[in-house]
């Protein structure tokens, strides 16, 4: 039965944990199954990593040195792998998002992907320079049929709502399309107030998500300029989850925030002309 080729380990550190991972565990002359029960996991999950799907955590990579005595190279290599931009982490970053059970968002600055409307999605790429942003247009409108079957929250700085993008009606058909979306059962929006009694949160350097699924546990990434990082070690996550509570502890209440998203859309003018 032929096998999947492990990713190419020179993509990433974490490409090469999983190409690492398949050579230590076939020079041993071990089964998926084998060293599944040597980390606490199932053949399938051993399988995933080794084909990049899922991650190698620090836990689990501390059994593996622990078993194969290997002087720490697993838990040191996944620590490498967390702290460095990943050149893949939208790829891995989407897997993780298409398995989840529970999804929590906080953004700064633009309205989520994955409430974007077209026209919006497209205003906001063509504003950032893509030469050819119907691909991207199409593959991200895609990806928001997760909001059929996973709880999503989004934290929203007021801020996201009053920035211009693409003209006053794409604005206002975008708040729209979010105060729809709102008001689905498994959909929560709040909005942070942009007062002076807010005042500076944690966050405002840059977006956060926090993934959880039933096969994979939690993911965190976190969005920089030109990239960003996505963290699977159960510790770091569970760092960015605090953080993601101290940011929502901000934010205004469910219908407080519909009212905000409404004056906002009021604030564009029907005169595009302006």
């Amino acid at each position: 039965m032929a096998t999947n080729a492990p990713p190419n380990p020179k993509d990433s550190m974490w490409a090469f944990i999983a190409y690492y991972l398949r050579f230590c565990r076939t020079q041993r002359g071990l089964s998926g199954e084998a060293t599944g029960r040597l980390i606490n996991a199932s053949k399938a999950t051993v399988s995933r990593v080794e084909n990049g799907v899922d991650r190698l955590d620090g836990q689990r990579a501390a059994l593996l040195d622990k078993a194969w005595e290997t002087g720490g190279v697993f838990g040191l290599l996944v620590w490498y792998a967390s702290i460095g931009h990943d050149p893949q982490w939208l790829a891995q970053y989407k897997t993780f998002e298409q398995r989840a059970r529970i999804i929590r968002i906080f953004e700064p600055l633009l309205i989520s992907g994955l409430f974007q409307t077209e026209e919006y999605a497209r205003a906001l790429l063509t504003g950032g320079g893509v030469p050819d942003p119907e691909p991207d247009v199409t593959e991200r409108i895609e990806r928001q049929n997760v909001l059929d079957r996973a709880f999503v929250m989004v934290l929203l700085s007021e801020a996201t709502l009053r920035w211009p993008v693409g003209s006053p009606r794409i604005m206002r058909e975008q708040l729209a399309h979010l105060l729809e979306v709102a008001e689905r059962p498994n959909v929560v929006v709040h909005v942070i107030p942009q007062t002076f009694e807010t005042n500076a949160y944690p966050g405002l350097d840059g977006g956060l998500k926090l993934v959880t699924g039933d096969d994979f546990g939690e993911v965190a990434y976190t969005e920089s300029l030109g990239g960003g990082r996505l963290i699977s070690s159960p510790l770091e996550v569970a760092e960015y989850a605090i953080l993601y509570a101290r940011i929502s502890a901000k934010a205004l209440p469910e219908h407080r925030s519909k009212d905000l998203i409404r004056a906002a859309t009021e604030a564009f003018s029907d005169d595009e002309m302006a």
